[in-house]
């Protein structure tokens, strides 16, 4: 990879499949945008770059790129390759390009106590993804046709749908008068039928037709 391309890259700003680092400190925190970037849509990840696109470049670049080398590679799960490639600014400068897969073992998560947590990239942010993003993520590694009895629950659904065009879970939930584990399934099992799209929010996820 050339400078050229580094400031290619740069040029188009954060965004779904770009995230700018200045340096590897935190290297914990950083693998959470590695494991959003292989949940959602694979892209790159630069470090020495500054949040507005400068590539100002970080001082002994190696000693950045085996930080969070490690951290991918310890902190990660399933196990996660990417690819990373080094381009020199000076003698002691330079700018590292982590180019992550959208991967086929997703989602990827990380292992905080006996809890698992995963991300997936929304605009230019990684945030928690929520039960149902777990599972729409699971489900959509082996694509499949999914068949569905269409009862009272989903008339339900597709008549709040009608009316206002979103819904979220507890709003579902509160419609059908249903325990959460059974609106979570409903909606999940639409989502990988084509039938909802499922909208990832750092909030609350809301879910529509599919158009």
């Amino acid at each position: 990879m050339t400078l050229q391309e580094v400031k290619a890259l740069a040029a188009k700003g954060e965004g779904l499949k770009i995230e700018f680092k200045k340096k590897a400190a935190f290297p914990e925190k950083i693998v959470r945008e590695v494991i959003a970037l292989a949940n959602t849509a694979g892209g790159d990840l630069l470090i020495g770059v500054d949040d507005d696109g400068t590539v100002s470049g970080q001082r002994y670049i190696e000693e950045e790129i085996f930080v969070l080398e490690k951290a991918i590679r310890e902190l990660i799960f399933p196990e996660l390759r990417t690819e990373v490639f080094t381009v020199k600014l000076s003698e002691k400068k330079g700018v590292a390009v982590f180019r992550i897969p959208l991967s086929i073992d997703r989602p990827h998560y990380l292992k905080e106590g006996e809890r698992k947590q995963s991300y997936i990239r929304v605009q230019d942010r990684s945030v928690q993804a929520s039960r149902e993003v777990w599972e729409v993520l699971r489900r959509s590694r082996v694509p499949r046709d999914t068949i569905f009895t269409y009862g009272w629950k989903e008339e339900i659904l597709m008549k709040a749908l009608e009316e206002k065009e979103r819904i979220t879970l507890k709003e579902f939930q509160k419609l059908a008068k249903i325990p959460p584990f059974l609106a979570s399934k409903t909606l999940v099992r639409l989502v990988s039928a084509n039938v909802l799209t499922l909208h990832p929010q750092e909030s609350e996820d809301f879910f529509t037709l599919k158009s």
